[in-house]
């Protein structure tokens, strides 16, 4: 029963629409049983029966063969010269007038049979016109035709058009019921997906069922909390960073009327001076969440061009290799400090050798930046992106560590992929991917 699983829808939409329409194929099945049990053969068994009583009728008082020198056929024929088209035929007369291209009743000969008192057949020949053939055991060497100009094939088409009809509109109906209930869960799983992301939608509106409503009311409820948390935590650290630089200017100033003799302690002041600013930038940077209002069609090769000449200044080596890409939609900004920040860490922990590139695979744009340092072990790479996590020893502790978790919500704000790997030749290799569209 496994295997039968995996057939069996298993969205909500689809589950709705097929009970609906299991039920009703169940219904038109009933339906048209009841009608078939309850109107159909019982017309079909009063036509049997009328028939089988002009035949009786036909050889009630013998044929009268002899007198005239008629054939059976010709004799019967006689008989019934008035009887509103009935006619009887041999053999051969039969196949010319088309009993080969009839079909076999085995209930409706059954019954024949019953009727008449022997065994008998009956076909029935349905186009234009409806025509009832019955060979009676009375003479089983011919046929005799009855047409029934009242009743043909499209005295039925009422009943055909009435399930038609009936299924259509069931259908659409359990169509548009899905459709109007899932509408609500759709719209608030792409709700979901843009909190995930850090975006904070307008509330949703409370429509649909009385569950849907309340999922639904909860759902604005935590979405509102989340978005009051990030405001509140943004506030406080953008107030920290704020009150620090004042102490910090303050400490810069004093520094530079420091005496000739402290210069080495004031080189050192500065420098932690720096650092701590930098810090201060990465928090900004961070709590910002680097949303930006406008993603704009950009070219990547232009944005390394951008970066690598304003980075020309440094001693280390960048060589860039870069092949035609497409534009992308993007966050112009913010894949800038992607870059920037990229360029940083391989500076910082490289051996003097950093290699930029860009990639296109036909579905998507990257670009990649690799250093010739001492890597980082395989097990912390998955960590790097967590905030204030920093790598091995080996590639040194300065910094907040929240560098790699800016490039993160960057890159996931934009449904990119980045990935972090040790270079076989040694050194870190950083491949960004962002798609098309």
């Amino acid at each position: 029963m496994n295997w039968l699983t995996k057939f069996l829808p298993r969205s909500s939409f689809s589950q709705t629409v097929m009970l609906i329409g299991s039920l009703l194929l169940i219904n038109q099945i009933v339906s048209y049983l009841s009608v078939a049990t309850y109107f159909i053969q019982p017309t079909y068994q009063q036509i049997n029966q009328l028939i089988a009583r002009q035949i009786k009728l036909l050889f009630v008082d013998g044929v009268d063969v002899g007198r005239e020198h008629l054939t059976m056929v010709e004799a019967l024929n006689a008989k019934v010269l008035n009887n509103d088209g009935m006619k009887i035929y041999n053999q051969q007369q039969a196949r010319k007038a088309g009993i080969e291209h009839t079909t076999h009743y085995g209930f409706l000969s059954s019954q024949m049979s019953e009727l008449l008192g022997g065994k008998a057949e009956v076909r029935i020949t349905q186009g234009d016109d409806f025509e009832i053939w019955i060979r009676p055991p009375q003479a089983p060497s011919i046929w005799i035709k009855v047409p029934l100009t009242s009743f043909n094939d499209y005295d039925l088409s009422p009943l055909t058009l009435y399930l038609i009809v009936i299924g259509t509109l069931s259908v659409a109906g359990g169509w548009w019921f899905a459709r109007q209930q899932n509408r609500p869960l759709r719209r608030l799983q792409k709700a979901a997906i843009l909190v995930s992301m850090g975006d904070y939608p307008q509330p949703l509106p409370l429509k649909g069922s009385t569950e849907i409503i309340e999922v639904t009311n909860a759902f604005n409820q935590m979405s509102n909390s989340m978005k009051q948390l990030e405001q509140d935590r943004a506030l406080l650290m953008a107030g920290i960073s704020h009150d620090l630089r004042t102490p910090l200017t303050r400490i810069r100033l004093a520094s530079e009327m420091m005496v000739a003799e402290d210069e080495y302690l004031k080189e050192g002041i500065i420098h932690d001076i720096k650092d701590m600013d930098a810090i201060i930038n990465q928090f900004i940077a961070y709590i910002r969440q680097d949303q930006e209002s406008i993603r704009e069609q950009k070219q990547i090769n232009n944005l390394i061009h951008e970066v690598v000449q304003a980075e020309s200044n440094r001693d280390s080596k960048i060589e860039v290799v870069l092949i035609s890409c497409p534009d992308i939609p993007m966050q112009a900004i913010a894949v800038k400090r992607i870059l920037s920040n990229l360029l940083e860490n391989a500076f910082r922990y490289g051996g003097g050798w950093v290699k930029l590139s860009s990639q296109f695979d036909g579905n998507r744009v990257g670009f990649s930046v690799e250093d010739d340092g001492p890597g980082i072990p395989e097990d912390n790479i998955q960590t790097l992106f967590q905030p204030f996590t920093q790598g091995d020893a080996a590639r040194g502790s300065v910094g907040s560590g929240l560098g790699l978790a800016i490039i993160k919500r960057i890159v996931d704000r934009h449904q990119g992929e980045i990935k972090l790997t040790n270079r076989t030749e040694g050194g870190l290799h950083a491949q960004v991917w962002l798609p098309l569209d």
